[in-house]
């Protein structure tokens, strides 16, 4: 080995995000595209932008470029990968209301998927599930940041309990 990769490493300073950065857009691994769009598109109702046969497919809101992206490029007929290994907790959908969240779950219980979760999170709510080929998926909406919770001495103090998701459905009515 050369002494650069042998000298110990010094860790470099601290980076700072520009302010205005944001996530852009995912790339999910899908075993079966059509399957994959069934939900994405159906269900969650994202606009189909592009395809690229049956490999690929970009979806979004508000004819965005693509928000999620779906591939079978390596992963065509595959599985999910188990439980204990690394990679995507889930991805997160924010939705601008609180009654557009509840129509996302009154969507979600039409079509039968089930949800692993429910939590109010004081800055926000958010339901958990799983798409068809095991990625987390979490839709949720903000609350205003003048309502977040906050400890005595101001510091953000996020909590997770129990969400009703039975009042949020009723909003959906």
């Amino acid at each position: 080995m050369s002494a650069t990769l042998d000298a110990p490493r010094q860790a470099p300073p601290r980076a700072t995000a520009p302010t205005g950065l944001r996530i852009g857009h995912v790339h999910l691994k899908v075993a079966d595209l059509d399957r994959a769009l069934a939900f994405w598109r159906d269900v969650i109702g994202l606009e189909e932008q592009q395809r690229m046969g049956s490999q690929a497919v970009f979806l979004s809101a508000d004819g965005y470029h693509h928000h999620i992206a779906l591939n079978t490029w390596e992963s065509a007929g595959g599985s999910p990968p188990p439980f204990g290994t690394t990679g995507l907790f889930h991805v997160a959908l924010l939705y601008p209301d609180r009654a557009s969240l509840a129509q996302a779950l009154k969507r979600l219980v039409q079509a039968g998927y089930p949800l692993e979760g429910a939590s109010d999170h004081g800055v926000s709510e958010a339901l958990y599930l799983r798409d068809p080929d095991g990625n987390g998926v979490e839709l949720y909406r903000d609350r205003p940041a003048e309502d977040w919770p906050r400890d005595a001495a101001g510091n953000l103090a996020m909590v997770t309990r129990r969400l009703d998701v039975k009042a949020l459905l009723a909003e959906a009515a």
